[in-house]
């Protein structure tokens, strides 16, 4: 290897961690492939591959402390180890060292690939694109070793923005990840370094507070067990005694939550006791133990945990107790049989559930078999997980902004989905753009790891072929709600065209007589109509001819029994009525049932009844719809459309009931329901046609829909209802 290249004692440390690493591995690695990985290497740092990392250690030393802790913490397997000292060499040779070994190289060179993004990893989103890109779960698993190895060579590095960087890292990634796998040493040992480089202070004091009393702790847990043994044997039972020491960066965290001292902590001591018990006499021996243990210390009843008679929902079985023991120090005590053991340490409850970890159940049950098979398997258990395919999020897709923002999409979604997914104004002006240094148009398919940047001009606008180019919902929305915009915006120019060459020309403008001329123009509504002559693609000759058709037309068929209201026909029915239209000075349409053929509707968001003052508004579809003049639109209407409107008044009795609301206030008396229903049951043509009540506080607020057959007799039951004790305020609803 090129001298220049290691320090003096770099090459120290070089050859003692190859002596190391050929005595943790020889056997699986034969010394052929040493030579050859040592050769590979060689030429690697003449070719410069193995330049100095981010923290300036030496990347070859660097990767055979990764090796070395793999060996030592999960056992040795010679395609990983080939995999983690060939990274940094380039394309690796599947002829020479077979396609496995090259698939692992690759998933490292993807998975290092993100954190050149300037992606920020406390997102689920980096997360989820980590065990996307690493294919294998084998990939995963040596990132995690070999981040174990870095947190360890870090302690006293200079840069503390560095330290604490890859401090925050470890524990928000890799931490839970060891910790869903079931390599809890790794786990425990990333939180406790990543404690100490991002609150040295905190760290120090707790571990010098733990090594003061290491010895008096080792002591009091044989002093507390040791009784509790000699009366367990006494009874026959068979069992195991486990005690323990939480974690640094588990009593820092039971100090936060408790605000606590080291001392104070209820679980700093943990005794284990796991019974030995054939499955029928597991319940009847977990409580014989349970009876022992607390008839030797008393119990804290408040932390009494019973998961044995009602097991947790996902199958965590256990009693846990905590007692004062000797020199008055609480001590936790957990009681479970062996299989409940092995079934809160994998299987139905995995440790990283029981510990309330956030999971995801694609992800949970995939990680639990793995981590099954790193627990049981007895023939090398890397050699089993070799085809396990990281493709847990395969219907998912994680891209990058320019800057290294990270945005998860669906599988299939495009450039333009991207678009709108970043902002409304972004998706509406986009005209393609450039992924990972390459143009592309909108219907461009992104794959995880893209890198997109979005190019937009302010003259673009959405067209309806934008539906089919994009899958996600939020863009599909966006685009149809755009697209309405634009169609009522041009309805509008379109109008207002019309209406100007209608008046050039001295013709009536009638648009109940025009939206009779749509249908033969080819357009099933007059908005569509209007935004087509808006968009300039109709003649307005075509329009004028079919207009005047439809008048002739008119003229033609004045007999017919049906006219439409849109056409603002008068209806003659009393002199009476005759009269006072004449007397008004202007044209007044009359409804009613006993007039026949007019196209109108009552309006639902005012419900007019027979008696009250109405209107009409003749809607884009040629139909009059009945507004009561209090109607909370009518301000808007008449400020807006008031070309559109017409003079309404009712004609004769109308023999239908209409559905009235009424809105009932008063005190919450006993029997107010049954007097107010009790007078409306009474009432002579009025029908109850439902209720909601409502009571808070002593208030009673309900909302009544009758049934009347005009405004004279609502009236007189609204007055009928204010008569009720308890009732304070009665009115008709809008």
């Amino acid at each position: 290897m090129e001298n220049s290249y290691f320090h003096d004692d770099e090459k120290e440390t070089l050859l003692r961690l190859t002596r190391t690493l050929m005595s943790e591995a020889c056997s699986v690695i034969a010394p052929g492939d040493f030579k050859a990985v040592k050769a590979a290497i060689a030429g690697g740092v003449e070719d410069g591959a193995y330049g100095r990392d981010r923290f300036g250690f030496n990347r070859v030393n660097m990767r055979l402390n990764t090796a070395i802790a793999l060996c030592r913490s999960l056992g040795a397997d010679r395609n990983m180890i080939l995999a983690i000292m060939l990274a940094d060499t380039g394309n690796v040779d599947a002829g020479c060292w077979g396609t496995d070994v090259e698939r692992l190289v690759s998933g490292i060179s993807k998975v290092a690939s993100l954190y050149s993004r300037s992606a920020s990893v406390e997102s689920d989103n980096f997360r989820k694109l980590l065990l996307t890109f690493a294919e294998d779960i084998r990939v995963i698993i040596i990132m995690i070793v070999d981040r174990l190895a870095l947190m360890r060579a870090i302690n006293h590095h200079p840069s503390e923005r560095l330290v604490r960087d890859v401090a925050y890292e470890a524990n928000y990634l890799y931490a839970p990840l060891a910790h869903r796998l079931g390599l809890y040493a790794i786990k425990s040992e990333l939180e406790d370094m990543s404690l100490k480089y991002t609150n040295r202070e905190t760290y120090t004091r707790i571990a010098r507070e733990l090594n003061e009393t290491k010895a008096r702790r080792d002591a009091y847990i044989d002093t507390f067990i040791e009784p509790i043994r000699r009366k367990l044997e006494a009874e026959g039972l068979k069992f195991e005694i486990k005690g323990r020491t939480k974690s640094i960066y588990s009593i820092w965290n039971k100090m936060k939550k408790q605000h606590n001292g080291v001392e104070d902590i209820f679980d700093l001591f943990a005794i284990r006791i796991v019974l030995d018990v054939e499955p029928e006499r597991e319940k009847s021996e977990c409580w014989m133990a349970y009876s022992i243990v607390t008839d030797m210390y008393r119990p804290n009843p408040a932390r009494l945990k019973d998961w044995l008679s009602i097991p947790k929902s996902n199958g965590y079985e256990s009693l846990h107790i905590t007692v004062y023991g000797p020199q008055e120090r609480w001590v936790e005590v957990q009681i479970r049989t062996r299989r409940m053991d092995a079934i809160a340490e994998k299987g139905l409850a995995a440790h990283w559930k029981y510990k309330g970890i956030k999971s995801e159940s694609g992800l949970d049950a995939w990680m639990n078999n793995v981590r099954d098979i790193l627990e049981a398997a007895e023939t090398g258990p890397m050699e089993l997980i070799k085809n396990f395919k990281m493709d847990v999020y395969s219907r998912e897709v994680f891209v990058f902004t320019p800057k290294g923002d990270l945005y998860k999409l669906p599988q299939g979604a495009t450039l333009l989905d991207f678009a709108f997914n970043i902002h409304t104004r972004l998706g509406t002006q986009c005209v393609g753009g450039r992924v990972n240094g390459k143009n592309h148009k909108l219907n461009y398919r992104l794959c995880s790891g893209d890198t997109v940047e979005i190019f937009t001009s302010s003259t673009q606008e959405p067209n309806p072929d934008w539906l089919s180019m994009v899958v996600t919902s939020k863009a599909r929305n966006k685009i149809r709600a755009v697209l309405k915009e634009n169609e009522n915006r041009q309805a509008e120019t379109g109008r207002e065209l019309l209406q100007r060459r209608f008046k050039n020309r001295k013709i009536e403008f009638d648009e109940g007589r025009l939206s009779r001329a749509v249908p033969k123009l080819g357009f099933k509504t007059i908005t569509e109509f209007f935004s087509a002559l808006g968009r300039g693609e109709i003649d307005i000759n075509d329009v004028l001819e079919a207009y005047v058709s439809v008048g002739a037309d008119n003229a033609a068929a004045s007999s017919a029994e049906r006219v439409s209201a849109s056409l603002y026909t008068l209806q003659a029915d009393s002199g009476a009525d005759v009269d006072e239209r004449k007397t008004d000075g202007g044209d007044v349409l009359v409804i009613g049932d006993d007039i026949k053929g007019l196209n109108y509707r009552l309006s639902k968001c005012c419900n007019p009844i027979y008696g009250d003052d109405v209107f009409g508004f003749v809607s884009a579809e040629g139909v009059v719809k009945i507004h009561r003049s209090d109607c909370p639109n009518a301000l808007h209407i008449r400020e807006k459309y008031p070309y559109r409107l017409i003079r309404t008044r009712w004609s004769g009795k109308v023999g239908a009931q209409f559905g009235a609301t009424l809105r009932v206030v008063g005190k919450d008396d006993i029997g107010i329901v049954t007097n107010i229903t009790s007078i409306i049951n009474k009432q002579r043509d009025v029908t109850l046609r439902s209720i909601s009540i409502d009571s808070d506080d002593g208030l009673f607020q309900g909302l009544l829909v009758v049934g009347v057959n005009d405004t004279s007799s609502l009236n007189q039951l609204i007055r009928k209802i204010s008569t009720v004790k308890g009732v304070k305020n009665v009115q008709r609803s809008k």
